[in-house]
């Protein structure tokens, strides 16, 4: 399987170094062909990575993650042709952050969501939250926490979904996924993303994870 990483920050790398390990045919999308982090990303991690724009890498890759900025999402996946993204599934880890004002907002909450505009900006994508209630070092690796502890995806598509869960248990280890629903859910998992960056600063570590006793 061909897969596109769109984004060149920490949980875009973090995401296709994993990949790319395990032998997997991984391309790093941006903006531009010549992206230095990509470009430095792929001359390290092995002969199954390489770097191309955003359209160029989603149109060789049968599944792709946004890891793009919240902000930058939707521009950067209408750059793809709606041809490369049409029945493809989408792994969307964004989440709609802004610090502009020098105190975090969500840029949409409550009504909608990032993830169901990215759905509604790509309706042949088959759209899948999932990862962005997480520290990068967690996805990779969900034994970084101790004992159980969920995965949240949610989605439209109950088929992209199963297939979502099988490939992140066997590629990641995780071995507890709690599907939420359709992508009306994805508010309420971008909405927690608020309280998990306190959580963070009052353990002073990223490396936790939400557990749903019961």
């Amino acid at each position: 399987m061909n897969i596109a990483i769109l984004g060149t920050g920490g949980v875009g790398r973090t995401i296709a170094s994993h990949l790319a390990n395990r032998g997997l045919t991984v391309c790093m999308g941006s903006r531009s062909a010549d992206n230095p982090v990509a470009v430095q990303w792929a001359s390290t991690a092995g002969s199954n990575a390489s770097h191309a724009t955003f359209a160029s890498a989603a149109a060789a890759s049968q599944l792709l993650f946004n890891c793009t900025s919240g902000q930058a999402s939707l521009a950067a996946l209408q750059s793809i042709p709606a041809a490369d993204l049409s029945g493809k599934i989408l792994i969307d880890l964004a989440n709609p952050l802004d610090y502009s004002s020098g105190s975090l907002r969500l840029t949409v909450c409550n009504t909608d969501s990032l993830g169901e505009q990215i759905q509604r900006a790509c309706p042949g994508a088959r759209v899948v939250k999932a990862f962005n209630t997480m520290n990068a070092a967690v996805m990779v690796n969900p034994a970084l926490v101790p004992g159980p502890h969920e995965l949240l995806l949610c989605g439209n598509d109950p088929a992209a979904k199963a297939e979502v869960s099988a490939l992140l248990s066997t590629w990641f280890g995780w071995q507890h996924i709690l599907d939420l629903g359709d992508l009306t859910h994805a508010r309420g998992m971008e909405m927690l993303l608020p309280a998990w960056i306190s959580i963070s600063q009052a353990l002073g570590s990223y490396h936790f994870n939400f557990h749903i006793a019961r």
